[in-house]
């Protein structure tokens, strides 16, 4: 983990929710989502309380709304499957336009498209507010399986170094006349993913009997660093205790 990799999510800013523990912000992110999740879709004032709560993070991360709304595009093919919901639903239906909209298939495509979209837009802040490095470092500290944080540490470490390579492979193509615009060379391509492949598994290989050579018992060392303190874990339970006293509230009302 000592060499250096970029992450096209993280933002280096200096806030409130940047200073907060990887791992505090991940269990705040988590209880937030199952908030939204078990809240009942046709609770349309709690959604609205919830979007006003991930732009208040937002806000007290300096994340711009531009940032947040282009990468929240990736959830735009759910999006359009909850679009045809209304016209292949059954039950009632109601007229609007001159279409035949099914009620259900509106709540059903209502449901996904908030639900996502909340879910999307904590997980950019998350993102935004912490490094890859510091993420997975979190997951460890919470008890996350070995092998899972153990397989990403490698795959953050080594990410960087398989894109140079791919980059120099096509370059390599490319000097040799390949032309990606005509598809009987597509072989060409996938020769090169192929050699990639071989070129990480050996690369791996290597790797690990170099580790296991220097006493890699199947877990790598942890930075020392000083526990989560009360109030850290306070300031981060504040998104989703406030999100569940909106559920509340307008489940009781």
């Amino acid at each position: 983990m000592g060499a250096g990799h970029t992450s096209v999510l993280h933002l280096d800013h200096d806030s409130p929710v940047h200073r907060l523990p990887a791992e505090a912000k991940i269990v705040a992110m988590v209880l937030y989502t199952v908030v939204v999740v078990v809240t009942p879709r046709a609770e349309f004032a709690a959604f609205a309380g919830y979007a006003l709560l991930i732009v208040a993070a937002a806000a007290a991360a300096r994340i711009r709304p531009g940032w947040l709304a282009r990468r929240a595009t990736i959830e735009l093919p759910f999006v359009l499957l909850a679009v045809a919901l209304p016209f292949a639903g059954h039950g009632e239906r109601v007229t609007w336009l001159g279409m035949s909209l099914s009620v259900d298939g509106l709540y059903g495509a209502w449901n996904i498209a908030a639900k996502g979209t909340l879910g999307v837009l904590a997980s950019l802040v998350l993102a935004g507010t912490t490094t890859m490095r510091d993420l997975i470092g979190g997951l460890d500290r919470l008890h996350c399986p070995v092998v899972f944080t153990q397989i990403a540490t490698f795959m953050l470490r080594y990410l960087d170094i398989l894109v140079d390579d791919a980059r120099r492979m096509r370059i390599a193509r490319l000097s040799r006349g390949y032309d990606p615009r005509f598809l009987w060379q597509v072989k060409a391509f996938a020769i090169s993913i192929g050699a990639l492949f071989l070129r990480a598994f050996e690369r791996g290989e290597r790797v690990y009997l170099a580790m296991l050579s220097r006493g890699y018992t199947g877990r790598l060392p942890r930075p020392d660093r000083a526990p989560v303190t009360a109030g850290q874990w306070a300031a981060a339970a504040l998104l989703p205790a406030t999100a569940a006293g909106i559920a509340v509230v307008t489940v009781l009302q």
